[in-house]
């Protein structure tokens, strides 16, 4: 399945889910499917995790140079979350709209509404719910990341992000990871051929 631009400005479709959701690997695999869909690398000043490459999977900055974007106004958003600071160059976002080329956002509920008020009707919401809040505490315990009082943040944050879910244009519970990709695949591939 392959998405061609059928206007000159591109669209923008942001996934946003609570940690653990499976937000990631969902994006991956619709992006798998959908030709022509671009990922947007976001910018962040925590440590880089194993496996992980600059420019690929973030944009690793040092605490300073994040400051300083923000004072000049580089961000579409951005937020400090467990003692480091993330964002979404505003730069690459819009050059890549004016270009026409659409773009895969991963962004959390207040960056993702955000960039709506920015964008409008060429932004596509799309809110990911776990099945369950125990499951999704069951998934982040599995991953062994991180200690139970970060875990605890985790899990009182997603409480707050799924009170969200209803501002989104798109919301789908990831219980089986296929359907969900399945479902959430066909809804912006009806956007994205949207003039």
């Amino acid at each position: 399945m392959s998405v061609d631009s059928v206007e000159k400005k591109g669209k923008l479709v942001v996934f946003s889910a609570p940690s653990g959701t499976g937000k990631s690997t969902v994006a991956r695999m619709v992006r798998e499917r959908i030709g022509g869909l671009g990922f947007s690398v976001s910018a962040t000043t925590r440590a880089m995790r194993p496996g992980e490459r600059d420019g690929v999977d973030y944009h690793f900055l040092d605490r300073e140079t994040f400051e300083k974007k923000i004072s000049e106004g580089g961000f579409i958003e951005h937020e400090f979350f467990f003692g480091n600071c993330y964002g979404t160059l505003l730069d690459k976002t819009m050059e890549a709209v004016d270009s026409g080329r659409h773009l895969l956002l991963d962004l959390d509920v207040k960056g993702a509404l955000n960039l709506k008020r920015i964008f409008g009707d060429r932004a596509l919401l799309v809110f990911l719910k776990p099945p369950s809040m125990e499951v999704l505490a069951s998934r982040l315990e599995g991953r062994s990341s991180e200690g139970p009082e970060a875990l605890k943040v985790r899990l009182e944050r997603a409480s707050m992000e799924l009170s969200q879910a209803d501002r989104f244009d798109f919301v789908v519970v990831n219980d089986h990871l296929g359907e969900t990709v399945d479902v959430v695949a066909a809804k912006i591939t009806q956007f994205l051929s949207q003039s």
